[in-house]
């Protein structure tokens, strides 16, 4: 019976560091294609990886920096997750936090990326480029909060200047409208006095007419009358 445990020992112990070659050469293998910048293929080498060990932090770690490359900021998070709750070394745990951070940034969640930078500097106070990302997650937080008011004051200042530009074209039109009736009084006008010379010419040629005649009754009347008939 001696001989059958330590045969099984022996043959689990094979199968423990058969695993680990295995899951090292899928990390070493997605390492070499995220230095390459091939972070598909990476992912699908540290995929691998942890199929062979599902707790193995450097697969899980590298899984969320090749999903972070391509743009996946809630899937990478979700990596970087397990390593903060299964990790117990301060620097890494400082490392996961801080890439929880960048995640969020990407995203645009700034309120919870400055709480990842606030972990990773509880469990690494002297690292620098945390600091820098926090204060530059509080300084978009800030600005993406001013962005409505601003957005609200400039919907103000569009909203006065139009009703001022309306205001100044009703009091170009004002003027117009006025001088509308004394140009229509000024046509009647004008109408009016036409239709007095013409009554007035009309007068004026019967005038002369009634004149010719009394004329020709006058040169009739001073002629010799004649006492014959005509034949």
């Amino acid at each position: 019976m001696r001989s059958i445990g330590i045969f099984m020992f022996l043959f689990l112990f094979s199968l423990a560091g058969f695993a680990q070659k295995a899951e090292r050469k899928h990390i070493r293998q997605g390492n070499s294609l995220y230095e390459e910048e091939k972070f598909t293929e990476a992912e699908i080498e540290y995929r691998k990886s942890l199929e062979v060990d599902r707790q193995s932090p450097e697969g899980i770690f590298n899984l969320g920096n090749s999903l972070f490359k391509q743009e996946k900021p809630k899937e990478a998070i979700e990596q970087y997750q397990q390593i903060t709750g299964t990790e117990k070394d301060s620097m890494r745990l400082s490392s996961a936090w801080h890439n929880i951070g960048n995640s969020f940034m990407q995203a645009q969640d700034f309120g919870k990326a400055i709480e990842a930078y606030k972990q990773a500097l509880i469990h690494n106070y002297k690292d620098d480029q945390t600091r820098y990302n926090l204060a530059m997650a509080q300084a978009m937080l800030k600005k993406q909060q001013e962005q409505p008011q601003q957005e609200q004051q400039q919907q103000e200042e569009e909203q006065k200047q139009e009703q001022q530009e309306q205001q100044e074209q009703q009091e170009q039109e004002r003027p117009e409208q006025q001088n509308q009736p004394d140009q229509q009084e000024q046509q009647q006008e004008h109408i009016s006095r036409e239709k007095a010379q013409q009554l007035l010419d009309a007068l004026m040629q019967d005038e002369q007419e009634v004149q010719e005649k009394v004329k020709k009754l006058q040169i009739q009347n001073s002629r010799p009358k004649k006492t014959e008939k005509d034949w």
